[in-house]
């Protein structure tokens, strides 16, 4: 049995939370995997994880290996990147996820200028309204919207946006301006599945969420989509501050029922915790934070001029 490989299926597992996800990882069967894990234990002797339909938790004896193995193996991977150069100078390929507008207006014009720096980076850039998995898709880093849960990821908060409702002027003499949350269910809405349900819209009223029915007109994957659409006079769109702003200040899309918006979100970039980051991952990550927070500080600025 090859210990080292076995414990780097073993320390997978547990980072993925099932045999299936660090299967796919790994790319290797479920079968090997599990095998894998199962003949660690018996040489050592010991159970590592109790397994269940629903999880796996680890015994004692697990938690203590796994701490090991991790040591184990963040020294092999350094005297791996040492002997490779990453730790002379960037290099290598970068895995990077963004939302569809942001990643096309704010994250991409930045990134051509790193690229510029760092001739031995390339870059598989991947725009998704969805999240993506950092373990399972095996992403470097991230920059998502949104509230974050508790997690193993480091977050860099890079700035905020609003959640809005908004319109063309033209729908909107035609079909009225809505006064509240009620005069939704009268209204052609546009939903973005990543955002919203299809069905009712979610608001904070004096404290207390409220489910509003909306009538979905177009159901959209896509944020593009959504404003374009809101934009072609097909009803009122929910989405981000920043994916309609353009319109917003060109007077193509107004807003609407503004005293309901919710708290703003936080714009953060993602990234696994490593005692040690490849310079690749290290070098992007310190040249994208201060220029995506003053992205979105303009941002915030053309949203306050317009909004006051």
């Amino acid at each position: 049995m090859d210990r080292l490989s076995a414990m780097q299926i073993f320390s997978t597992v547990m980072e993925c939370g099932s045999f299936s996800a660090a299967a796919r990882k790994l790319n290797k069967p479920q079968t090997t995997v599990s095998r894998q894990v199962k003949e660690l234990e018996d040489h050592l002797g010991v159970q590592l994880v109790l397994r269940s339909t629903r999880n796996l938790v680890l015994t004692d004896a697990g938690e203590k290996y796994l701490a090991s193995s991790r040591e184990v193996l963040s020294m092999v991977a350094e005297m791996e990147r040492d002997a490779k150069g990453e730790y002379q100078e960037p290099k290598g390929c970068l895995t990077v996820t963004a939302p569809i507008i942001m990643g096309r207006m704010h994250v991409f014009p930045l990134l051509a200028e790193y690229l510029k720096l760092y001739s031995d980076v390339s870059v598989k850039l991947i725009l998704t309204d969805q999240n993506m998995h950092l373990y399972e898709d095996v992403v470097d880093v991230a920059i998502r919207v949104g509230r974050l849960p508790d997690s193993e990821l480091v977050a860099k908060r890079v700035g905020e946006v609003q959640k809005i409702l908004c319109a063309s002027p033209g729908y909107l003499a035609q079909r009225g301006i809505p006064q509240n949350l009620e005069a939704l269910a009268s209204h052609d809405c546009i939903t973005f599945e990543g955002l919203d349900s299809p069905n009712h819209w979610r608001f904070t009223v004096n404290n207390e969420e409220q489910n509003v029915p909306v009538n979905s007109r177009v159901r959209a994957n896509s944020t593009d989509i959504a404003v374009h659409s809101a934009r072609q006079g097909l009803g009122i769109a929910r989405v981000l501050s920043y994916q309609a702003l353009p319109w917003l200040k060109s007077g193509e899309l107004n807003r609407v029922l503004q005293p309901f918006a919710p708290e703003p979100y936080p714009v953060s970039m993602l990234y696994i915790r490593q005692d040690v980051l490849p310079l690749k991952q290290r070098s992007f990550i310190d040249f994208m934070t201060p220029r995506l927070q003053a992205t979105f500080q303009r941002i915030s600025e053309d949203w306050q001029a317009l909004t006051n």
